[in-house]
C-alpha cells in the first residue's frame, strides 16, 4: 500500500525535492566539554586560590601580579621524595642530577600505568568480532603503522612498534599537563615540562639507533660511516675528505639527542606558561581555546620526536652509501690478512 501524496504529515517525494540543509554549529557534546573545562578551572580556583611564592595558603595574593607568579614553574621539579635533602638543587637550575622522585617522574609513571593498563584493558578479549575498545586500539595502531611504513619504508617495519610506543608515551605526558590537578599541586607536573625526562628519553632513542646500527652492520660497517678510511683507495685529497665528512657527521651524532630532548622541553614547557598565565588572569573562559591548541600542538610534538626517532634508527642500520658498509667490512678483512673470500675470483 502506498500513502496518498497529500495525505497529512506526509511529505510528497519528487525528483526536484532536496534534502533540507543541516545546520552547522557546536554539536551539544562540544558545548558541555566546553563547559566542564571552564567550571573544573573556575573550582581549581575557588578550592585552590593562589598564593604568593613561598606563602602559606590563605595568604592574600594581589592580581595580577601574584596570580601570575604563583603560576609559573620554576623549570626544576619539586621533590616528592627527596634521598638527599642537604643537597637540594636550586629552583632555578635546568637539569638537575640529584637523587630524589620529583614530581615529573612520579607523573610519568602515573602516564606509563594508563598506557599500559588501557591497552591490556582494551586488547584483553581480542575477538574476530571486535568491541569498540578493541575497534579503537586496532584503528590507532594501523593507522600509526601505515603512517611509519610510508616515512621509514619497509626497513622500519620491526621499529614500528618503538615508533608507535614512544607516541602513546609522550602524547599521554603532554597532554596529562592539561587536566586538573596536573600543574595545580606540587607532587604532579606534565613529565615533558622537564628538562630532565626529556633528555632522558632522548637518549633512550640514542642508545636504540646506535645499537641498532652496530647490529645490522657490524662494528666495522658502522664505523666505515664517520671513518671511511677505504677512500684513501681514489687518492690522499678524497680520503682526507671523506674523513673530515665522517667527522662532522660523527659530531652530529651527538647532537641529535640535544635538538630531540630541547625541542619537546621548549614547546612543553613554553606552553605551560602560556596557559598558566592566560588562565590565572582570566580564570576558565579564555584558556579553553588555549587548551584546545595545546591539544593540537602537544599531539604534534609527540609525533616529531617519534618519527625523528624512528628515521634516525632507519638511517642507523643504512650504509652511508650504496656497499659502503661491505667495503669497509672488506678493508678491514684485509688488515687482518688474506683469508677464504681472498682466494675466490673476483667479479
Amino acid at each position: 500500500m502506498s500513502s496518498e501524496p497529500n495525505a497529512p504529515g506526509v511529505v510528497a517525494e519528487g525528483p526536484d525535492q532536496r534534502p533540507a540543509p543541516r545546520r552547522r554549529g557546536l554539536s551539544s557534546r562540544w558545548l558541555l566539554l566546553i563547559g566542564a573545562v571552564v567550571v573544573v578551572d573556575v573550582l581549581a580556583f575557588a578550592v585552590a586560590p593562589p598564593v604568593p611564592r613561598g606563602g602559606t595558603p590563605g595568604q592574600a595574593c594581589s592580581f595580577p601580579a601574584c596570580f601570575i607568579e604563583s603560576s609559573l614553574e620554576f623549570p626544576a621539579p619539586h621533590a616528592v621524595i627527596d634521598f638527599a635533602p642537604a643537597s637540594a638543587p636550586s629552583a632555578s637550575d635546568l637539569v638537575t642530577f640529584h637523587p630524589s622522585i620529583s614530581s615529573t617522574l612520579l607523573t610519568m609513571w602515573i602516564v606509563m600505568a594508563i598506557v599500559v593498563v588501557g591497552s591490556f584493558l582494551l586488547i584483553r578479549s581480542s575477538s574476530l568480532r571486535p568491541g569498540r575498545g578493541q575497534n579503537a586500539f586496532e584503528f590507532v595502531y594501523e593507522f600509526l603503522s601505515d603512517f611509519g611504513l610510508g616515512i621509514a619504508g619497509q626497513a622500519g617495519k620491526p621499529y614500528i612498534p618503538i615508533f608507535i610506543g614512544a607516541f602513546l608515551l609522550i602524547l599521554f605526558d603532554n597532554w596529562i599537563g592539561l587536566v586538573p590537578p596536573v600543574g595545580k599541586i606540587d607532587a604532579l607536573r606534565a613529565p615533558s615540562s622537564d628538562v630532565n625526562i626529556t633528555v632522558g628519553m632522548a637518549l633512550v632513542s640514542f642508545l636504540i639507533f646506535h645499537i641498532e646500527g652496530l647490529r645490522h652492520l657490524g662494528i666495522g660497517g658502522y664505523l666505515g660511516k664517520f671513518f671511511p678510511i677505504y677512500e684513501f683507495r681514489k687518492g690522499i685529497g678524497a680520503g682526507v675528505i671523506a674523513m673530515f665528512v665522517g667527522l662532522i657527521e660523527l659530531m652530529l651524532e651527538f647532537v641529535k639527542p640535544v635538538t630531540l630532548s630541547m625541542r619537546l622541553f621548549g614547546n612543553i614547557y613554553g606552553g605551560e606558561v602560556a596557559l598558566g598565565v592566560i588562565t590565572a588572569l582570566t580564570i576558565g573562559f579564555i584558556p579553553v581555546l588555549l587548551i584546545s591548541l595545546e591539544l593540537m600542538l602537544n599531539a604534534i610534538q609527540a609525533l616529531i620526536f617519534s618519527v625523528l626517532t624512528l628515521i634516525f634508527i632507519t638511517l642507523a642500520i643504512e650504509s652511508h652509501h650504496e656497499e659502503e658498509g661491505h667495503i669497509a667490512e672488506d678493508v678491514v678483512a684485509e688488515l687482518k690478512g688474506p683469508g677464504p673470500s681472498a682466494l675466490q675470483p673476483s667479479h
